[in-house]
C-alpha cells in the first residue's frame, strides 16, 4: 500500500527595531477546486485531498505601505491559485508553473493599481517566496531576496534565487559568504512585485520532495542574523517545525533583530 504524504508546518514572525510596524507577511492555505482555506500558524495535513501553499513576503514603502503590499500580495495569491483546480474540474489542465506565472502577473498589476490610488501607497512593493506542494512536486516561485531552502540527507540547499547582483557573485564563487553578508549592494533588488514595475520576472522551479525532507521559507531578516550553516543545523537537529522556528528566530533576533524576521518551517512525512 502506498504511503500518504503528510506535511507538518510552523510559522513565526517578529518585527524588527528599525520600523514600528512589521512589514513582513506570511500565509499558509490549502487549495482545491472549491476555494482556498487559511491555515493556522502550525499544523499537520495529508497531501491527499488538497494542495498546500506556503508563502512569505517582505514589504517595502513609506508609512505602512510595505505592510499593505506584502499582505495584499498573499491575500491575492490565496484567492487566485485555486483557479487551476476549477479549470481542471472543467476539463482543462493548466501547467502549474504557467498558472503561477499568470497569477503573479495579475497580482503585480493589482498591487500597482492600488498603489496608484493613494499617495501614501504609491510605489509600494514586496518580495515573495512561495512553495506550492502538490502530490507531484513542490512548485516554487520567488521574487526579490526572500528565500526557500531544502534540507535533505543532512545537506542544505537554497532552491530559490535572490534577485541581487551580490548574491549572484557569491553563488558564482567570486566572493565568500562573509563578504556577501557585508556587501554594500546586498539588498539592491532588481526584481520586486509592485513598485510601479509593469513586468515582473520571478524565478520558478519544480522541486521534487520526499519523506524526510525539510523546507524553510524566510524573509531577509532571518538571513541578517543566521548563517547558512546555522539554518542547516536547525533544520537537521530540530524534532519539530515549531522547535526549529523558535530556535532560528531566537538566534536571528539575538544576532541582529533590526529587520522584520519571518519564517515557515515544513517537514515532509508519510503514513
Amino acid at each position: 500500500m502506498d504511503k500518504k504524504i503528510s506535511i507538518r508546518w510552523a510559522a513565526l514572525s517578529q518585527s524588527g527595531t528599525k520600523n514600528p510596524e512589521n512589514e513582513d507577511s506570511w500565509i499558509a492555505f490549502s487549495s482545491d477546486a472549491k476555494a482556498s482555506t487559511r491555515l493556522a500558524e502550525s499544523g499537520e495535513m495529508l497531501l491527499e485531498l488538497s494542495d498546500l501553499v506556503f508563502a512569505v513576503s517582505d514589504g517595502m514603502g513609506g508609512g505602512n505601505a510595505g505592510e499593505i503590499a506584502s499582505s495584499l500580495i498573499l491575500e491575492q495569491l490565496a484567492e487566485r491559485i485555486p483557479e487551476t483546480f476549477r479549470a481542471a474540474a472543467a476539463g482543462f489542465f493548466p501547467d502549474s508553473i504557467s498558472h503561477l506565472a499568470d497569477v503573479i502577473r495579475r497580482v503585480n498589476e493589482e498591487i500597482n493599481r492600488i498603489g496608484e490610488e493613494s499617495e501614501n501607497n504609491k510605489g509600494m512593493s514586496a518580495t515573495l517566496a512561495l512553495s506550492w506542494f502538490s502530490p507531484e512536486n513542490m512548485y516554487l516561485a520567488n521574487i526579490g531576496d526572500s528565500r526557500v531552502y531544502r534540507c535533505r540527507a543532512e545537506k542544505i540547499e537554497q532552491v530559490s534565487k535572490d534577485h541581487t547582483a551580490a548574491w549572484a557573485s557569491w553563488k558564482r564563487g567570486d566572493i565568500r559568504e562573509v563578504e556577501y553578508r557585508s556587501h554594500p549592494r546586498r539588498s539592491a533588488l532588481y526584481e520586486v512585485m509592485g513598485g510601479g514595475h509593469e513586468n515582473v520576472f520571478p524565478f520558478f522551479a519544480a522541486i521534487p520532495f520526499m519523506e524526510g525532507d525539510r523546507f524553510l521559507l524566510c524573509s531577509d531578516g532571518l538571513i541578517d542574523g543566521v548563517w547558512e550553516r546555522h539554518i542547516g543545523e536547525s533544520l537537521m537537529d530540530s524534532a519539530t517545525p515549531e522547535e526549529c522556528c523558535s530556535a532560528l528566530l531566537k538566534r536571528a533576533v539575538a544576532n541582529s533583530g533590526i529587520d522584520d524576521t519571518t519564517l515557515i518551517v515544513i517537514h515532509i512525512g508519510a503514513i
